[in-house]
């Protein structure tokens, strides 16, 4: 049994990457191959090289949100205000941090723009009901909100950087960051070789960031997230599936809303919430690679990579990469990853 002492690293500080490269598809890429296992330094572009023709790439198309606003009180006292999930045109579920918390019926005005209305508590977030429409106020007036690991403000370049070339649906407040590597060129390179694509929605919130607190993982409430499939990526990971090629989850994001409607042991079409926490031990239902960067200390990101790969193979890795100075989290460099055969 793992505890959560299991999944501390030490990080060197200067390792954790605060710029994206010039180039999305010029990232550096570790290669962790199945066994024997070795472990080889790639450039991002040569996945085209470890992807066959008839290979399936499943990528989370949602898009970013600018959810984070700062405002002031009825009262005259200062706030910042996360969005973490639109529930409706005129709704939301939000973090907010004030110095004392807003009761029901306060009013708040964000971005000096517009007021909203606080509304009941849902356990750690508060109601809050918007003017017009949720979509509009927020891309008009809301700041991207980057991780809180990188230390500046969100400028015009995050927000074209901090989005993936192919995000649509717009819903999440953090990035599905491996999906980040891909342009354009890249994409028509492995379509060109017969790679396949498929989509799916995750919205990603807040709490990705989070880490597990409790030593003992048992103890750990998985915050939740949102996800669809579609009727037709269904059929693709079968026609995969049939056809003996891989199913290759593009991020943690992609793996999460995939294994998460596997739960029955075949992939199913629809949309739910997802509280799904991979550790050691789980049995992958759909997923035979993985494309990730590289995680936080202690997060259930780090938990589910060390569950899909093996958790020998996950901390050879990470020390691999942080004494070759690759570069960490979102912004960072990638790893490819292939599933554990089964005990």
């Amino acid at each position: 049994m793992y505890t959560l002492s299991d999944f501390d690293f030490e990080l060197p500080q200067e390792l954790i990457a605060q710029t994206p490269l010039a180039e999305r598809s010029a990232s550096r890429l570790l290669h962790v191959a199945p066994a024997p296992e070795k472990i080889v330094d790639r450039a991002f572009s040569d996945i085209v090289d470890l992807l066959s023709p008839g290979d399936l790439l499943v990528f989370n198309d949602t898009r970013v949100l600018k959810a984070r606003f700062f405002g002031v009180k009825e009262t005259g006292g200062k706030v910042e205000v996360l969005v973490e999930r639109v529930i409706d045109s005129r709704h939301v579920h939000a973090q907010i941090r004030a110095s004392k918390s807003p009761l029901p019926g306060m009013k708040i005005r964000l971005a000096d723009a517009f007021d909203v209305i606080v509304g009941e508590r849902a356990g750690e977030f508060y109601e809050l009901q918007f003017p017009g429409d949720v979509f509009e106020l927020i891309e008009a007036h809301g700041r991207l909100p980057l991780p809180p690991y990188i230390e500046h403000a969100a400028d015009s370049y995050d927000e074209t950087r901090y989005q993936t070339v192919y995000a649509k649906t717009p819903g999440a407040v953090a990035a599905p960051t491996a999906g980040l590597h891909f342009d354009q060129a890249l994409l028509d390179t492995l379509k060109a070789k017969g790679v396949q694509f498929a989509y799916v929605t995750l919205h990603v919130g807040a709490g990705t960031f989070q880490p597990v607190r409790n030593e003992n993982l048992a103890e750990h409430n998985m915050h939740s997230e949102w996800y669809t499939i579609s009727q037709e990526t269904v059929d693709a990971v079968r026609a995969t599936q049939a056809a003996g090629h891989n199913v290759v989850a593009v991020g943690t994001t992609s793996m999460r809303a995939l294994e998460s409607a596997s739960q029955s042991g075949n992939l199913q079409a629809g949309s739910a919430d997802t509280r799904l926490f991979i550790t050691p031990g789980y049995t992958f239902k759909t997923v035979t690679r993985l494309i990730t960067n590289f995680h936080l200390p202690k997060s259930t990101l780090l938990m589910l990579v060390s569950a899909f790969a093996g958790y020998d193979v996950i901390r050879a890795a990470y020390q691999h990469a942080i004494s070759q100075r690759y570069r960490f989290f979102s912004y960072g460099d990638a790893m490819f990853l292939t599933r554990m055969p089964p005990c």
